[in-house]
């Protein structure tokens, strides 16, 4: 993970994050997939020991174990002042509790409380809405957020799964009222899920949001585990018609996605999963991309993601197998049209540098 330790800082702030982060959902097998305590240590000590230093989890991420196992670890090998932890509140971890879940500030405040015992710390660098619950106001959440900044509990907040109007709208408040800002947005990003690219990837890069990416792999489906004209297991076949979009991936598009990262793979000699993770992070106003594994040696494969260069072509390669269509009012965005704004002149971008407040590719920013 050489390229790793390349640290970009999120957002604008001066936290320093792996470009590569640690995505600890798969800790804890009560879900019907992961790792036991063994192989999550195992997986721990690889990713720190290969220079990774940004570990993502959620107070629901396999019932709490995954949160007690990172706390665990991290006392065992008294890293905490080393490592940027980050966990996840909204969804109801009991029955029957109606403020037991959602973003308003009672569940807020019991589930903040319930993550720092569970991980064994005092405070967590960064603490998310895990998604919107479409009820709280955005000015209740931005409000608690600063307070237990100010109390010491959380240092940065950020957004997940959220509307990009939600983002820019919470960050604006937080501008205008001085609460602590929004530094990172968590969001599903992929080959085979670019929908962000309408609206979330231009409100982080205006905005100073960077944006932190799961399901890179698309649960998997990406590594080249999966075949198409193969019964599938793991995560995706436990998952198969559950409900949950974020783990449909077995359609005909896809396939046909998969197909043509197999022969960029090849061509560069790389596994599928490597250039996956390596086109995913060389997206604009990606700060950072969790990888996950159940395995040790998964991890170490991923690891290696940023430790080439995606020759142009084929990068234009994957844009293109990976395309989706355009929907309203986003087409009127689009090259084509836009050129219809200017009688067919050439516009030419601002040079980098022209205005301050974006820093510049190549310094390690989050935000380019």
């Amino acid at each position: 993970m050489s390229q790793n330790t390349a640290y970009y800082t999120l957002g604008r702030t001066g936290l320093r994050v792996s470009r590569l982060s640690l995505g600890v959902m798969t800790f804890g097998t009560e879900w019907g997939w992961g790792s036991d305590k063994s192989a999550a240590r195992r997986i721990f000590d690889s990713y720190v020991e290969h220079g990774g230093n940004f570990i993502d989890t959620a107070d629901v991420y396999t019932n709490g174990t995954s949160e007690t196992w990172l706390g665990e670890f991290v006392k065992e090998r008294g890293l905490r002042d080393q490592l940027v932890i980050a966990s996840k509140y909204t969804f109801n971890l009991g029955d029957k509790n109606a403020n037991g879940g959602g973003n308003g500030r009672k569940n807020l405040m019991r589930a903040v409380e319930g993550s720092l015992k569970r991980l064994n710390t005092d405070y967590l660098d960064l603490y998310y809405l895990h998604a919107w619950d479409q009820v709280t106001p955005v000015e209740e959440v931005m409000r608690t957020m600063d307070d237990l900044v100010r109390s010491g509990k959380v240092r940065h907040v950020g957004l997940s799964d959220v509307p990009a109007w939600y983002a820019a709208r919470a960050q604006t408040l937080a501008e205008w009222r001085g609460y602590e800002p929004v530094s990172a947005l968590q969001l599903q990003y992929s080959l085979v899920e670019r929908n962000l690219e309408h609206e979330h990837a231009r409100v982080a890069t205006e905005l100073g949001m960077g944006i932190t990416v799961w399901s890179p792999l698309a649960s998997g489906l990406l590594s080249g585990r999966y075949r198409k004209d193969a019964k599938p297991d793991g995560r995706l076949a436990a998952m198969q018609g559950n409900g949950n979009p974020a783990f449909q991936h077995l359609t005909e598009r896809n396939w046909r996605i998969v197909e043509a990262l197999e022969d960029v793979a090849n061509e560069v000699d790389r596994p599928m999963a490597q250039v996956a993770l390596n086109w995913v992070a060389n997206r604009p106003g990606v700060a950072s991309v969790i990888v996950g594994a159940s395995k040790p040696e998964q991890l170490d494969v991923n690891l290696k993601a940023l430790d080439f260069t995606l020759p142009p072509a084929l990068v234009q390669r994957l844009d293109e197998a990976s395309a989706a269509p355009v929907p309203f009012p986003y087409y009127f965005f689009t090259n084509a049209m836009q050129g219809m704004m200017y009688g067919g002149a050439t516009v030419g971008d601002k040079p980098a540098g022209y205005t301050a407040p974006v820093l510049i590719s190549g310094t390690g920013s989050g935000v380019e």
